[in-house]
């Protein structure tokens, strides 16, 4: 028979120090407040990289002359009236370094190649200004690249040259060395205008200390207020609504006494998460939301199944008090719980140190809330149902009714 632990003993001290970091969260959402994605915040959002000119591309001629990059190299495509349209294409496997590109590239008619401030650099690093035209014309088309021995900027030096946006958020992304950042500032609303303003303004600081030549834009967004707080309005009904249906469920499975202790336990995890969501900072985004949610999901199926044992064990060990069921069940289903949330943690942990940004963000929320998720049900639930075992006349969660004793007697 396997061995019962006493998980009793730890129903009181966990609630205690659950209490505690629930209070901590809150208290931190009050002084601190929520880092609000701009999703759920109106305002500017841009992603740029302060990285020196590798090369520039320019045309002169009747043909229209577009260039992009993929993840597998760089391609051109020459097309007119009159004329048969070409392609040029230019693969990494092929083209490894900027001077075999530069070299390659300076054979088409019309098409003029700077000179590459490092002809050795790798082709597959080098990027461009999103917000570029990719039609090459008279202007040139520039290539950034990180040099290998160029020094880190830090957030801060860009924070100090948008002075002019005292609440602008500047966040590094990704490694350091690879001089990404996300800005963001927020907008009041009162301004029809403020994308292009806000866009304006950021770009002209921005040249002002590193030069037009050195910076190159990842992405733009811009949320407006009505969007950003009807999106926060959808997020809070969803969630709700999850947790309405969640208490139905359990209490059409099991009993209201159940059905409450899955919602305490689940908005337990919720407000844990939230804490940590506070008191680290993390962006509040819609990838937030969807942790949140599989997280809800994650631990109601956890639940569901130690509450199943109980309810299994009520009836084959009816001499047991709830207490002793409660530590019988969940010895016999700690195994299963442990070997369920490694295992799903494994896939996990590789999505948190194989990707960056958003997706890394996500990740961590999910093993913050996969951890809570155990320990909620375990300690938060069973210790609800223990609780309110003292007030129900029966002493258990399902009533108990007594078989009658089989007399022997032929009638």
């Amino acid at each position: 028979m396997k061995k019962v632990i006493a998980f009793s003993r730890g129903f009181l001290p966990t609630a205690i120090v659950s209490t505690a970091l629930i209070l901590i969260g809150i208290a931190g959402l009050f002084t601190r407040g929520i880092n609000f994605g701009i999703d759920f915040q109106a305002g500017f959002i841009q992603k740029v990289r302060i990285a020196p000119t590798s090369f520039t591309l320019s045309y002169s001629g009747s043909q229209g002359v577009t260039v992009s990059q993929s993840s597998i190299g760089i391609d051109i495509v020459s097309t007119g009236v009159g004329s048969d349209n070409q392609s040029w294409a230019y693969p990494y496997t092929r083209f490894a370094t900027v001077g075999d590109f530069v070299s390659a590239v300076s054979e088409i008619p019309g098409i003029a190649v700077s000179q590459p401030a490092d002809p050795s650099a790798s082709l597959k690093s080098v990027f461009t200004d999103s917000t570029a035209l990719s039609r090459l014309s008279a202007v040139p088309y520039r290539f950034h690249y990180v040099p290998k021995d160029a020094p880190l900027v830090g957030s801060d030096e860009v924070r100090t040259a948008l002075a002019a946006f005292p609440g602008a958020s500047v966040q590094v992304v990704g490694k350091p060395e690879d001089s990404q950042f996300q800005i963001r500032v927020s907008d009041d609303g009162t301004d029809p205008n403020a994308s292009q303003t806000i866009q304006f303004g950021i770009e002209q600081a921005l040249n002002s200390v590193w030069g037009a030549e050195s910076i190159a834009v990842v992405s733009t967004d811009f949320v407006g207020s009505r969007f950003s707080g009807t999106l926060a309005r959808q997020a809070i009904w969803l969630v709700l609504a999850t947790l309405a249906l969640i208490w139905v469920y359990a209490t059409i499975r099991f009993r209201w006494d159940f059905a409450m202790g899955a919602i305490l336990a689940i908005l337990h995890d919720t407000l844990i998460m939230i804490a940590f969501i506070v008191w680290t900072r993390m962006e509040f985004n819609t990838l937030t939301i969807a942790a949140l949610l599989t997280i809800l999901g994650y631990s109601i199926n956890d639940t569901i199944v130690i509450f199943d044992r109980i309810r299994e064990n009520m009836k084959l060990r009816p001499e047991l008090n709830i207490t002793d069921l409660l530590n019988l069940s969940q010895s016999e289903m700690l195994g299963r719980s442990i070997i369920t949330t490694v295992t799903t943690m494994l896939a996990v942990v590789s999505l948190y140190v194989f990707t960056t940004g958003d997706m890394k963000n996500f990740a961590l929320a999910l093993l913050v809330g996969m951890t809570s998720g155990v320990y909620s049900t375990i300690f938060i639930a069973s210790s609800f149902i223990n609780f309110i075992s003292r007030f129900r006349k029966d002493k258990g969660i399902i009533a108990r009714v007594a078989k009658p004793a089989v007399s022997g007697e032929v009638i």
